[in-house]
Parts: structure tokens; sequence; C-alpha cells
């Protein structure tokens, strides 16, 4: 038993060495270390944009979206105007009424609650909503300025 140990150390001596080297090439390898935490990889990975409800479309818009036209993702077609919005303490729950349109069409007279406010598939709808008010000012500014040059001369 006295010849077993001496051997033993002998074999432990042998396998630092043998793991030094390894430690050392494994240092000089241009590859990244492993020891880099895995979730790391899947950060760099693009996240998937979350879809907004109509409370979260409409906070963007001028007057919390009031006249403007929206919609659900799968709609096609279908659109609601909105006409009143009743906003929770926290602002991103709430109710919302709105007049319905058809291929941008009246399809309904008066204003409804509109079901699935909390859904997250609602869109803006840019090419329906109401048009703006600064064309019929810019005619009257020309007129009223056509007018004035024609009283100065």
């Amino acid at each position: 038993m006295a010849t077993i140990v001496p051997h033993r150390a002998l074999q432990n001596q042998s396998f630092g060495l043998l793991r030094l080297s390894f430690n050392f090439l494994r240092s000089l390898s241009t590859a990244a270390p492993s020891t880099q935490n895995p979730c790391a990889s899947s950060a760099t990975k693009k996240r998937k944009r979350r879809k907004k409800n109509l409370l979260e479309v409409a906070q963007f818009l001028p007057s919390w979206g009031i006249g403007y036209h929206m919609a659900k993702t799968h709609w096609t077609n279908v659109s609601y105007q909105i006409t009143k919005i009743n906003l929770y303490k926290d602002g991103r729950h709430g109710k919302a009424w709105g007049i319905a349109h058809k291929d941008g069409v009246l399809a309904a007279d008066a204003p409804k609650k509109i079901s699935g406010v909390h859904k997250r598939c609602w869109r803006y709808i840019p090419h329906l909503s109401k048009p703006t008010e600064t064309t019929p000012n810019l005619t009257k500014l020309t007129e009223n300025a056509t007018k004035t040059e024609a009283e100065v001369a």
C-alpha cells in the first residue's frame, strides 16, 4: 500500500499539468468563453412588438382620438369614428363610443358603444380621419387679403 500513495501523487501532478495546459490553450483561443450567459444570445433576437388596444392607440392622437377613425386589424372596410371615451384612473382602461362606417360611408346614424376596446388588435386609419380645418381658413385669409389690397389701391 505504501507504493500506491506516491504513485497517486505522481498522477495528480501530471493531471494538474495537463489541466493547466488545456486552460492555457483555451485562453488563447478566439472563440467566446463558455462562461457566457445562455440568455444573452436570446436577448439579441428581435422581440415581438406588442399590439395596442384602442385606448393605447387613441392616447397619442389629439384629444384622445375623438373624431378619428379606428378599426381592428382583421376588419376590412369597417371602422369606427370615435365620439366619446371614458377613461378609468389608470389611463389604460375605459369605454369608448363611436359611429360605425363601412367603406368610408356612415353605416349608422347614432353612436354606439364599441365592443372589444381592450383587445390588442386596434389600429388608426389615417385616410378616413376628419379633414383639417386649416384649408377653409386659408381661403378666407386670401379673400380678406385681396379685399384689403383692393382697398389700399
